[in-house]
């Protein structure tokens, strides 16, 4: 058993207790492990997916990215991992409020929830597979979620048309941000 796991098995459970500081850990790289976060959300060890999801929300405590990079740090071992698209899902969203006060609150597959806003943007980006425009929110310290498509749909359903600079865009206000989609004439064809 890798320093990694067995770091692991004691913190089983530290999710419900908060993030461990990964910001300043700093440990030696220790190489590759043969673990890969699929673009649907599922973590693959060595071929397998890893059933318990308490032990995918651990490894999520301890992921950090570093450029388009990602690792598994502990305060002794640094590891990379690959990621097919981003490491999380978001699979839930709430409202808060209503109008430009209003606060939508995403939670990932992985149990972590962030308000979209100044700290948590939402931004679109083209799918490399398909060319189409995909949803993301930064859920924290750089590590983003893909917008699952059904919260996606309650999101389009909370948009509204705005002129930004000159230009009818179509998007969604959050925690004081409006967070365009695109151009409304793009939106609704």
């Amino acid at each position: 058993m890798t320093d990694l796991m067995r770091y692991a098995a004691e913190l089983d459970g530290a999710g419900q207790k908060g993030l461990p500081p990964v910001d300043k850990w700093h440990p030696e790289f220790c190489g590759e492990i043969d673990l890969v976060i699929k673009r649907d959300g599922t973590w693959v060890h060595e071929g397998t997916p890893i059933g318990r999801a308490r032990l995918v929300r651990l490894f999520s405590t301890v992921l950090r990215r570093e450029g388009d990079d990602y690792f598994l740090v502990t305060p002794v071992e640094k590891m990379e991992i690959a990621v097919e698209d981003v490491p999380f899902l978001a699979v839930l969203m709430r409202r808060e409020g209503e109008g430009e006060a209003q606060k939508l609150v995403f939670t990932s597959n992985v149990g972590d929830e962030a308000v979209a806003g100044p700290d948590h943007p939402l931004v679109f980006r083209a799918d490399p597979e398909t060319g189409e425009r995909a949803p993301y929110i930064d859920m924290r310290s750089r590590l983003e979620a893909r917008i699952a498509r059904a919260v996606y749909y309650d999101l389009v359903a909370l948009g509204e048309t705005r002129d930004i600079d000159g230009e009818e865009m179509f998007g969604v206000f959050s925690d004081g941000v409006f967070f365009p989609f695109g151009p409304a004439s793009e939106v609704y064809e």
